[in-house]
């Protein structure tokens, strides 16, 4: 005996996923993130500024992963199938996860240049760095608005979210170290700041990359309390016990719960019993735990037992 949402056949085309009611903004950020790295390639052209190519190649990440996340929503969104009943909802993750991949790359490439320039500091023009440095300051600051909200709701717009924040940050470290060298002239600020970039990405990027591995691997999702469920799912009148509850996550804003739920054989067999405690789980666990797409068997005591021989 089962039952739950959309669970009989292949996941219906809409808008899915959580990100999905966020693309325009991504569209919109993208754009931006195109036109800072122009900007930013040409400031480090004209002044040298290795902290200005450094957030210039971060900012080319920012593109290309906002680029994956609006391919990844528009594959993600497509109807399922028979062979993929969940369509391909997961593509977001995975471009979540090359977007970390591609940020560690970047990050470790300024941290090895920037060594080499406090060895060997080049002459950078200060003023002429502010004003690129401004430029993508205010840029970053328009996309992050875009995408405040979208971050909270999906892995993938959070992505691309913590990409532009580390590099607004970066403008801000581009901004102090001209600032430093035209007023002390003191070389070293530039790849100082360079290295500040670096120690900005690492972090939120191996938090992005540990939290799409935690999906890819189906482990319980952060906001769920797997104690708290076990007990929700007892308290329902009838329940005596379950087994094989499991709770993951197919990609940003769709979690997923199957279990095994024993019941008592009154319960079972009394007049709308087994509507009755379904509706009651499946709305005790969207009302507490925010998880709408459950499956559940109910079974009476000693099914478990003969489950091992009835697959034989």
């Amino acid at each position: 005996m089962g039952a739950g949402h959309n669970h009989g056949g292949p996941r219906p085309a809409g808008p899915g996923t959580a990100g999905a009611a966020y693309r325009g903004r991504l569209r919109a950020a993208l754009v931006i993130a195109v036109v800072l790295l122009l900007a930013e390639l040409a400031g480090a052209a004209l002044t040298g500024s290795l902290a200005l190519l450094a957030d210039a190649g971060h900012v080319a990440t920012d593109a290309v992963g906002i680029g994956m996340a609006l391919l990844a929503i528009h594959v993600a969104n497509r109807p399922g199938s028979e062979r993929r009943t969940f369509g391909l909802a997961r593509a977001e993750i995975l471009a979540a996860l090359l977007n970390a991949l591609l940020l560690l790359g970047v990050g470790g490439y300024i941290l090895v240049e920037a060594v080499e320039r406090l060895r060997h500091p080049q002459e950078v023009p200060g003023g002429l760095t502010v004003l690129f440095g401004v430029v993508g300051l205010a840029l970053n600051g328009l996309s992050l608005a875009l995408l405040m909200r979208g971050q909270r709701e999906s892995l993938n717009v959070r992505g691309a979210f913590l990409e532009v924040a580390a590099d607004a940050l970066g403008s801000l470290a581009v901004i102090a170290a001209a600032l430093v060298i035209m007023f002390t002239g003191w070389r070293q600020a530039d790849p100082v700041a360079s290295l500040l970039i670096a120690v900005l990405i690492v972090p939120r990027t191996v938090r992005l990359a540990r939290e799409a591995i935690d999906v890819l691997l189906e482990a319980a999702p952060r906001h769920v309390d797997m104690a708290g469920v076990r007990a929700h799912i007892l308290g329902v009148p009838g329940v005596e016990d379950l087994h094989d509850l499991h709770v993951w996550t197919i990609t940003s804003g769709m979690p997923v719960l199957s279990a095994h739920v024993v019941v008592g054989r009154e319960a079972l067999e009394a007049e709308g019993g087994h509507d009755r405690i379904l509706r009651d789980l499946h709305s005790c666990l969207g009302r507490h735990f925010d998880v709408e797409h459950c499956t559940f068997q109910l079974e009476p005591h000693g099914h478990a037992a003969r489950e091992g021989r009835l697959c034989h």
